[in-house]
């Protein structure tokens, strides 16, 4: 009998330890601190994407049109809108409510960066890009809109 006690109530934390887990996920609308833009972060194939789906200023204010790559190294990509950018590719789950090895691209300045997303909670997450080592880069707080 206690055996059978102790199997269901290990049962039961790992239910709830899946539900926990199924509840930090990543999945959804997002802002950063500067809440320049939202970006939806989705599933593309078995891993995470993100792209960017609003714009607080979607035009350029020098133009007047709607903002584009400008920075991009590639100069065959100038032109392609900023507003749908597929900016996060290749996150997988790691452990611990953490997504890693994605890359994320900066249409600030042209740049693309290893990064990881990690749950903090079930509405706030760290994003942090990197080059070479995690230990050094640029950690960001996202809060999620939807």
């Amino acid at each position: 009998m206690k055996k059978n006690l102790l199997l269901l109530v290990l049962f039961v934390l790992g239910v709830a330890r899946m539900a926990s887990a199924q509840s930090m996920s990543p999945l959804g609308v997002w802002t950063n601190a500067e809440k320049k833009a939202t970006f939806e972060i989705y599933k593309c194939g078995d891993k995470l994407c993100g792209k960017i789906v609003s714009l607080t200023v979607p035009n350029d204010p020098a133009t007047g049109k709607p903002k584009t790559d400008t920075q991009n190294p590639d100069p065959k990509l100038r032109n392609r809108p900023r507003l749908g950018l597929i900016f996060m590719q290749s996150f997988k789950y790691d452990s611990d409510n953490k997504w890693d090895d994605g890359k994320i691209y900066d249409p600030e300045s042209g740049k693309t960066y290893s990064c990881y997303m990690k749950m903090e909670s079930a509405n706030v997450m760290e994003v942090k890009g990197y080059i070479g080592f995690s230990l050094i880069g640029k950690s960001q707080t996202w809060t999620r809109v939807k």
